[in-house]
């Protein structure tokens, strides 16, 4: 006898529904999705608009009970704290999954997706996705409250510095705004000496003063008022001062050193030229081309001043100059600069030029001067020194003349500088009509030192049209590679500007074409609104005792 082997198809049974009688697929509940909806709501309770607070001023949102956090879009810590906002509601449910709903950016709205779980009747386990809106209510914090009312500071860093010149400031004022140690200032006020900078916390202000450490060779001292204590809850509130106190040393500056100190940098002749103050004073050898660096400890231990400040420059005009090739070197001597050329000259100043005394006098600029040419010096013969390390200096070891920097014609550098600078908000008082001078020598120093200009953000202006890197005279010039663009970025309701400004530099591979496209079609997307009623997308049975899942689908 033979059997037939056939294959046995299973097909699952149905039930009807015991509430209407519509077939359905078993499940623990024997309901069907209409009835099971019209019975329960597992996200009753669960508020469905909610109000969160954020301040325009410094875009943070308020996280009670008195905690403002930073937060971006879409971004999981903005998840976290609109959960925290329905941690009640939510701790009687399971849930399962949250995200974002793209909302436009101005419309004041965060829509959270919920996915919940919860156990109903007959051990059955419901499963429900609903939509959370969070209003977006604007509230100023205290801190921007206490910035705004422009009365109020914990800490104070006053910065100072007993020279005539400010190029250290305007140098200092740079790398502050490339670093962004501005960004935690209540403000900054500009006085005679220097500036000002006030701050909500003593942790700020030491934060400014490690940073100033770091960046120019300084001192500081620090010193605490008593404001008011509880004697209850044993709290104080003290006003800290931090005095910082920058060297006396800016670029270009002669100074005279003392032979103990010459004597340990190289056996370096004592008058020296200053020709950058970074971290360290970095001075020159205008004889012998000799370099040596000067830290703030050291400046302090051995003091010395400058001879000359820039006001007693004197225009020279070279009548001959030669190159030293052979330059003899005394035992012990320090390092030698490659980027200057020693060089012999033979001047003469603009203002005797119906005369003919001339000087004579070695200088490091051998590699940039030729007969003709003017030149910036001081006048060391003629001057009146009064420094203590210069009087116990013999005559013959003094030159007659101390040349600085080559001169150019400076309407003309000025009307084809096509670069910017970036300035500080800070408040000024008793503006001085010299000022104005000496940041035109400051952006002069930074067309010529190349060193200077890497710590330095120089943007392009415009507004200017782009010619060659040197002009008619030879002048350096800031080349084109070394410029930043000046962005001002914008958007509008559609986010146009935003997608454009993207795909013009190249990095709109940064961002998804989903959200790309969001972009775009966000002001259609705007015009949509969501009913009242928050429907049910899916839902889901569980059952415990078989692991058996069930899918149902709302129509």
């Amino acid at each position: 006898m033979e059997y037939m082997t056939e294959s046995v198809t299973c097909t699952p049974g149905h039930i009807l529904c015991c509430d209407c009688g519509v077939p359905i697929s078993p499940n623990p509940a024997n309901i069907c999705v209409a009835c099971l909806r019209s019975k329960v709501d597992i996200s009753q309770g669960i508020p469905k608009q909610v109000s969160i607070s954020f301040c325009k001023q410094c875009q943070r949102y308020f996280q009670p009970p008195g905690t403002w956090i930073q937060c971006a879009l879409e971004s999981r810590e903005l998840l976290a704290l609109c959960l925290k906002k329905i941690k009640a509601p939510l701790s009687k449910v399971r849930l399962v999954d949250a995200s974002f709903v793209w909302t436009e950016p101005h419309s004041k709205r965060l829509k959270v997706k919920l996915t919940i779980q919860k156990e109903v009747m007959n051990g059955a386990i419901l499963q429900q996705v609903f939509v959370v809106d969070y209003v977006v209510q604007p509230q100023m914090c205290g801190d921007c409250h206490r910035v705004e009312a422009k009365d109020f500071w914990k800490a104070v860093v006053q910065v100072r510095q007993k020279t005539l010149h400010k190029k250290t400031f305007y140098y200092l004022e740079q790398l502050i705004l490339k670093y962004g140690m501005h960004q935690n200032t209540l403000r900054i006020k500009e006085i005679h000496d220097g500036l000002d900078f006030y701050y909500s916390s003593k942790q700020h202000a030491q934060k400014m003063v490690e940073f100033l450490q770091c960046t120019v060779p300084t001192r500081y001292k620090a010193s605490q008022r008593l404001i008011s204590q509880d004697i209850h809850s044993n709290t104080y509130n003290y006003k800290s001062t931090f005095s910082v106190e920058i060297v006396p040393i800016c670029k270009d500056n002669v100074v005279c050193l003392s032979s103990k100190l010459a004597q340990s940098l190289g056996n370096m002749n004592q008058i020296c030229v200053c020709i950058r103050v970074t971290s360290v004073i970095h001075l020159i050898d205008p004889n012998t081309l000799q370099v040596a660096d000067i830290d703030g400890n050291t400046f302090w231990s051995h003091l010395f001043n400058s001879l000359c400040h820039p006001r007693q420059l004197e225009e020279f005009i070279v009548m001959d100059c030669s190159i030293v090739r052979d330059l003899k070197r005394s035992a012990g001597a320090g390092m030698i600069s490659k980027k200057h050329t020693l060089g012999e000259v033979w001047v003469q100043k603009t203002s005797e030029m119906n005369t003919d005394k001339q000087y004579f006098c070695r200088t490091h600029l051998g590699h940039l001067l030729n007969p003709g040419d003017l030149v910036l010096g001081f006048d060391l013969a003629n001057c009146n020194l009064n420094d203590e390390h210069v009087n116990k200096m013999k005559s013959d070891r003094i030159p007659d003349v101390v040349l600085i920097k080559k001169s150019y014609d400076r309407t003309k550098r000025q009307r084809r500088r096509n670069w910017k600078l970036k300035e500080l908000a800070k408040e000024r008082e008793n503006m001085d009509a010299d000022n104005e001078r000496q940041y035109q020598d400051f952006l002069e120093d930074l067309e010529e030192d190349e060193a200077i200009r890497k710590n330095v953000n120089i943007y392009r202006d415009s507004t200017i049209p782009v010619e060659s890197d040197t002009d008619d005279e030879g002048a350096p010039r800031i080349s084109l590679a070394e410029m930043l663009e000046d962005l001002h970025i914008s958007q509008d309701a559609t986010g146009e500007e935003v997608l454009t400004l993207l795909q013009l530099f190249g990095t709109k591979s940064i961002i998804s074409s989903r959200y790309a496209n969001k972009l775009k079609n966000s002001s259609a997307r705007g015009s949509k609104k969501n009913g009242a009623g928050v429907p049910i997308e899916s839902l889901r049975i569980t059952s415990r005792a078989n692991e058996r899942y069930f899918f149902l689908k709302g129509s």
